[in-house]
């Protein structure tokens, strides 16, 4: 039998248990009919999702949560589900009325709608950004930056979102050169992640330097340079592909 999973956002926290679990089985509070927004399905669970007109307060076996910080606490499995859902809650905020004739939408699958006027259908949809990873002398440095736009005082990798008419490389080639002036070669695909802050899908790639002298772009980056394994500042925790393309450079280019 297939679990209910009861996933309810409200402005960026995720409603869980005071174990730091999705509630399942029965409604954990008296939702609103106005506060369902969809129910998807997979193999092995019924995902209920829902946008609280307020947070939920004084219950000691349930807490409000933000949705990054719920990385250390669900389950991976969870944790990409939670992220789903939150992102189902954004775009449902954010598609009520059609774009061709200004009519409402109406939910026709879990994840889609239509238009009640022109049937104009509409699905979730994605901003896809690259995230590079440079390095140079043999791998023993690696490119760091710390850009305006940064939650902390952290440095990490050069990304960048994809644009109209351009392949994944061809983005990570253009990103680098725009925000350091540097040429790179031996792109590399290494890994994707979800990306649910608020809809996006991050796609991971390597490189070496080429040629160039570093000049950054002031515009977006306050920081950056070539570090050392026994040099870094401050960098990305592990919830994201940022860190895991740093770790993975520090295990396998170690001394």
């Amino acid at each position: 039998m297939m679990e209910d999973l009861y996933f309810a956002f409200c402005q960026g926290d995720i409603l869980l248990t005071s174990e730091g679990c999705i509630p399942e089985g029965e409604p954990p509070v008296d939702f609103q009919p106005w506060e369902n927004v969809t129910t998807i399905h997979n193999t092995q669970y019924h995902c209920h999702v829902y946008r609280l007109d307020r947070p939920v307060i004084g219950r000691a076996d349930l807490q409000m949560m933000g949705l990054r910080k719920t990385f250390d606490v669900l389950s991976p499995e969870m944790y990409q589900l939670a992220g789903k859902c939150a992102e189902l809650v954004y775009w449902d905020q954010n598609s009520k009325y059609c774009g061709c004739c200004g009519a409402p939408m109406k939910w026709h699958t879990e994840i889609s709608k239509h238009c009640t006027e022109c049937g104009k259908e509409l699905w979730p949809q994605l901003q896809t950004a690259i995230i590079v990873r440079v390095t140079r002398n043999g791998g023993d440095e690696v490119l760091l930056v710390h850009a305006h736009n940064f939650r902390g005082h952290f440095y990490g990798l050069v990304a960048g979102f994809v644009e109209t008419g351009e392949t994944l490389e061809e983005c990570v080639k253009r990103e680098v050169w725009e925000e350091t002036h540097l040429h790179i070669k031996n792109i590399r695909y290494f890994a994707s992640q979800p990306w649910p802050y608020p809809a996006g899908l991050m796609v991971g790639f390597t490189a070496e330097y080429e040629s160039g002298e570093l000049r950054l772009q002031r515009e977006e980056l306050g920081g950056g340079g070539w570090f050392a394994r026994d040099k870094l500042p401050e960098i990305p925790n592990r919830s994201s592909l940022a860190r895991w393309l740093i770790d993975d450079w520090i295990k396998t280019n170690k001394y």
